[in-house]
């Protein structure tokens, strides 16, 4: 192991390295879900360690008025017997030290595992409470378990202060094309329904995928929508040319205040379940193949712009005359907001897949609440929050960019010219010119 690699360092590049393998992502979530507690169980071997001489790593003992005589010299490979299987940790050696290190989390022998299974479940679940960690180490190994509690807070924080850090940084460095914005819902607190999470990703310019922002919502209402994109706004994120949304009232309402200029697109994919939702079980396979057949552009040699947003448009029509006096609801809500259903069409062919609709971090969201299922409920917002955050998080580091061409970037960057710098208006000009005696005389140019 190279000297100034720490453990955990390998760690966090092993989690990278695994999201950025073309793998399925539930198979890369479990696998990710061994390693964050390898991670936690190191994180927490090393802050004892870090206790126990008084001094982080490569930092001088003269500097340090709690130094300790000793100093470390390298790491010995352990295996650790867990309920999910053995774990291997690096365990630090040490050398020039009083009395001999014993790690008071893992025992004399590195073999006692409940409480760090045990420490891992309640950091991200029982809401990164060092007061919960230490009741619930208790419960695992009686009342002479003796844990530090700089120890235990460490660990129980470094999930939340990264979380923290990340929630306040700023954004100015962010050029979007696509914004993407979603919700899912958890359930935070005893005795009450499950909260929305209000989530924000998107496309750079360079085509690179970007988590953006991620809050509580008090419901998909428009003021919790508001204030998640103003906060956006306010960390210096410029308005993208393109967001993608479902047709939440609020999240319209929302967008058209905070991102005036850009162009808004609803998730074809939302809108196919809401229409399917006014047919007959019967008929839902016929009308879901002739709603998809009206975005099959492949027959259509028209190039990406208003031609074709007209072209797809006129289909909606044909759709809505066919299906109308059978299913007039669904045909109501598939002609609602038509002009959200055909924005996407005025964007590089090649990313059309891609931002026709906003289910890519469903999928995520899924493995989420998939996890917190067994739990029922997570206790407040912070365990909620970081325990999504850290999902998500990890999971953007392999999400796919979009590929960008040389006609596309032409595309992209005539639509942010038209949509975000247009011209400036021009204004009349007011020149009073005195034609000697009598009033004088007002003339308007253009300036």
């Amino acid at each position: 192991m190279p000297v100034r690699v720490s453990p955990t360092d390998r760690i966090h590049r092993h989690i990278d390295e695994l999201f950025a393998a073309d793998r399925p992502l539930p198979e890369i979530l479990e696998e990710v879900a061994r390693l964050g507690a390898q991670l936690l169980m190191q994180a927490a071997l090393e802050a004892e360690v870090t206790e126990f001489l008084g001094r982080d790593r490569y930092q001088r003992a003269a500097a340090c008025e709690d130094a300790r005589p000793g100093s470390r010299n390298g790491y010995r490979e352990v295996t650790v017997k867990t309920t999910a299987g053995p774990v291997k940790l690096a365990r630090p050696k040490l050398r020039g030290t009083i009395g001999a290190f014993a790690s008071r989390l893992f025992g004399a022998h590195v073999t006692k595992t409940n409480a760090l299974e045990s420490l891992v479940i309640a950091s991200f679940v029982r809401g990164l409470s060092v007061r919960d960690v230490e009741a619930t180490l208790a419960e695992a190994l009686g009342d002479q378990a003796a844990i530090s509690k700089s120890t235990v807070s460490s660990v129980c924080q470094a999930i939340k202060g990264e979380y923290e850090a990340w929630a306040l940084r700023r954004l100015e460095e962010v050029t979007l094309d696509y914004l993407f914005l979603d919700a899912s819902f958890f359930r935070m607190h005893p005795g009450s329904p499950a909260e929305p999470v209000l989530a924000a990703w998107g496309i750079t310019t360079s085509g690179k995928p970007a988590f953006i922002g991620l809050a509580p919502g008090t419901g998909e209402s428009a003021d919790a929508w508001h204030g998640f994109l103003t906060d956006l706004k306010d960390r210096g994120l410029a308005s993208p040319l393109l967001i993608i949304s479902d047709g939440a009232p609020g999240l319209i309402s929302a967008i058209e205040q905070a991102y005036p200029r850009a162009l808004r697109q609803r998730c074809v994919i939302h809108r196919a379940r809401n229409i399917l939702a006014k047919v007959p079980a019967g008929m839902q396979a016929e009308v879901k193949d002739a709603y998809w057949k009206i975005f099959d552009t492949g027959d259509l040699k028209t190039p990406p712009g208003p031609k074709l947003a007209e072209l797809i448009d006129a289909r909606i029509s044909e759709m809505a005359a066919r299906y109308g006096p059978t299913y007039p609801s669904a045909m109501k809500c598939l002609t609602t907001d038509r002009d959200g259903l055909t924005a996407y069409l005025r964007f590089p062919a090649e990313h059309h897949p891609r931002i026709r609709h906003s289910n890519f971090i469903e999928r995520t969201f899924g493995e989420t609440r998939r996890r917190t299922k067994v739990i029922g409920r997570l206790p407040g917002e912070t365990s909620c929050l970081s325990l999504v955050w850290a999902v998500l998080d990890r999971a953007s580091a392999g999400w796919r960019g979009l590929a960008m061409t040389s006609d596309g970037l032409r595309l992209l960057q005539d639509l942010r010219r038209s949509l975000l710098e247009p011209p400036a208006r021009l204004r009349p000009h007011t020149v009073t010119t005195s034609p000697g005696a009598g009033s004088p005389e007002t003339v308007s140019t253009v300036a």
